[in-house]
């Protein structure tokens, strides 16, 4: 007759201690059953005939071996995916089989290829916007050149051109100063893309002005002065980056998005796992599957890597996984160092410092130019003068300076603010200044919210929500990672409502495509809400200068954030939007560059907006 064989089976926990095992005693054994090799202590094998007949026993011990499984699911956390039990693995195989966890993995170089396909109208926009922001090039040379060779902000020198025919400047008057790069040997640049800053300024006087550096790509700049004030100015010249690094942040930039990571963590019962995400993964060597999370609305792509054991709709939460280390060569790292080519002040060959007389009665603005006319001259955003900000052009800035004139300004309105830390600083701010405005508690992790607070004697309502991802905070829960347009989506609008949005610092690691079509998606929300809520105030804040060093240059440099800052401006233009000019407020002002700009320029920045909920009423000639 023929013999089956049926070999006992085990469980181990993590622990690789045995819990549960099938034993068969030789008096259980019918005339049909026999052991073989069962010598001693050692177990044996069982050799069976008509294994049917004993089919039920089998049922049982797998049903009681699964239940005890279960039971105990717990011990399986800490497992690895090698090791976990193949009833799980089967389970989440045929969950798989029949549900499709993400899209087939396209080999993208570059994030700027994924999501929706623009428009012909839009990629048209998309093209104009990156050639207006395109860098002038290195000349054709070994890259990274010697450090040697590459620009040094101590050699540099730049000197204040005198006014035509004479040595005077009055109010109106546009200055030049004309900038000289040199290398460490003292040789003269010959080719430009240095990234300079300018800006004018008066302590005495508590005044300053950004101002705007020309590339003549030959080694030498000239910086374009708006002068605002009467009295004595200085002139200061800071070169940010070599165009040696520029070079260095152009190729991360489109070649390394991957250099800030993100991760999630996936949890369902007492089983979780961690996979890393992006906007755009790599392949990894085990091709791990990925789990699609693109924004069905506005078509933003999000993936992660798919977990071993779980499903990808088991997601809890997004968080910043860190920094890439090692990513420049140790050639080019030489190119970021703080204090010999990070921001570093360029000197005078002479006099820095100008007088600046009050413009006379019967002299037209501008009219003795110290530079050669221009169809349009620079005309900055606004200036600083005793120490508040004053815009040019546009509804004059008004001083808020007691809450109780912050209260009557917000009476009955309901304030959104989205976006990344630079536009929660204004929700601390008010928060902060005004003692009637109660934050309400909404159990939130500190830093990331979402965070609201009311008044409800004067019936205001403040509220604050990051952005979608790439956002870089420690941790979000996964239901509270919306995007800025499927929420201003959501909002009626009306002469009550106050929008205000600061989205930047986060995209400086993705190529500018990402970034443009981001704000495609909140200029279409933005259109949808004012045209059935009119009335609304919106408010965008640019970006704004920061500390730099190599870490910091590498992942979130002021570079980075003029690129963005020079294609946001454009596509808001004509919008009927109010733009903060952040860039120009941090650049103008004397205190140091700080992501996260000091409660000084924060208050202008609140002045500003507020000037706008409240504009001064003008009175009837």
């Amino acid at each position: 007759m023929e013999k089956i064989v049926v070999l006992g089976f085990q469980i181990f926990n993590h622990n690789n201690v045995e819990v549960l095992t099938s034993t068969t005693a030789p008096t259980m054994l019918t005339a049909d059953c026999e052991v073989v090799g069962h010598h001693g202590g050692t177990r044996g094998v069982v050799m069976c005939r008509h294994l049917y007949r004993y089919s039920p026993i089998f049922i049982l011990l797998a049903l009681t071996g699964l239940i005890f499984l279960l039971s105990n699911i717990h011990t399986l956390e800490n497992l690895s995916c090698h090791t976990a039990s193949t009833l799980l693995q089967l389970q989440n195989s045929i969950h798989t089989a029949f549900v499709q966890e993400g899209p087939p993995y396209h080999n993208h170089t570059f994030c700027s290829h994924l999501g929706l396909e623009p428009s012909p109208e839009e990629a048209l926009e998309e093209r104009y916007l990156l050639n207006s922001i395109a860098w002038p090039q290195l000349p054709a040379g070994p890259a990274p050149a010697p450090l040697h060779q590459t620009s040094d902000p101590v050699h540099s020198l730049f000197a204040i051109l005198p006014a035509k025919g004479r040595r005077e400047w009055y109010m109106g008057d546009q200055l030049e100063a004309l900038v000289q790069m040199y290398d460490f040997q003292g040789r003269p640049k010959r080719y430009g893309g240095d990234f300079l800053l300018a800006r004018l300024h008066s302590p005495e006087l508590g005044a300053g002005v950004a101002g705007r550096v020309v590339d003549h790509l030959n080694g030498s700049y000239s910086a374009l002065f708006h002068l605002l004030w009467a009295g004595a100015s200085q002139v200061e010249i800071t070169m940010v980056h070599s165009s040696e690094a520029v070079a260095v942040l152009q190729r991360l930039r489109e070649q390394r998005p991957d250099r800030v990571f993100f991760k999630s963590l996936f949890r369902s019962g007492f089983l979780s796992e961690t996979t890393m995400c992006n906007m755009c993964l790599l392949p990894n060597p085990q091709q791990q599957p990925l789990c699609n999370y693109t924004d069905l609305h506005t078509g933003e792509p999000w993936y992660c890597f798919k977990p071993k054991m779980l499903s990808c709709d088991t997601r809890i939460n997004h968080a910043k996984g860190g920094y890439l280390k090692e990513i420049i060569t140790n050639k080019e790292a030489l190119l970021f160092q703080s204090d010999v080519n990070i921001k570093v002040v360029i000197h005078a060959s002479g006099p820095d410092r100008i007088n600046v007389l009050p413009k006379k009665i019967d002299k037209p603005e501008l009219e003795n130019s110290s530079v050669k006319p221009e169809p349009v001259k620079y005309i900055p955003s606004g200036y600083y003068y005793q120490g508040s900000w004053r815009v040019l052009g546009g509804t004059p800035a008004r001083q808020f300076n007691d809450s109780s004139s912050i209260t009557q300004c917000l009476m009955g309105k309901v304030v959104h603010m989205y976006g990344d830390s630079t536009v929660r600083q204004w929700f601390e701010y008010l928060n902060a200044f005004v003692p009637e405005i109660k934050e309400f508690n909404l159990h939130s992790p500190k830093n990331t919210g979402p965070y609201m607070a009311v008044d409800s004697k004067h019936n205001i309502l403040l509220k604050y929500r990051c952005h979608g991802p790439p956002i870089r905070f420690s941790t979000v829960s996964a239901s509270d990672l919306r995007y800025v347009a499927n929420e201003l989506d959501g909002l009626p609008g009306g002469p009550n409502t106050v929008v205000l949005l600061s989205i930047w610092s986060h995209f400086s690691t993705f190529p500018v495509e990402v970034y443009i079509r981001r704000m495609r998606h909140i200029r279409r929300a933005l259109v949808r809400l004012l045209d059935r809520g009119p009335g609304t105030l919106v408010v965008i804040r640019t970006g704004n200068l920061q500390t730099q060093n190599q870490e910091v240059s590498l992942y979130n440099s002021d570079w980075f954030t003029l690129q963005l800052d020079r294609v946001l401006r454009p596509m808001f233009m004509g919008l009927g939007v109010m733009i903060v000019d952040a860039w120009e407020m941090t650049l103008a002002h004397h205190l140091p560059h700080n992501i996260h700009p000091p409660p000084a320029i924060i208050k202008n920045m609140m002045d500003l907006i507020l000037s706008h909920v409240c504009p001064a009423k003008t009175k009837k000639s």
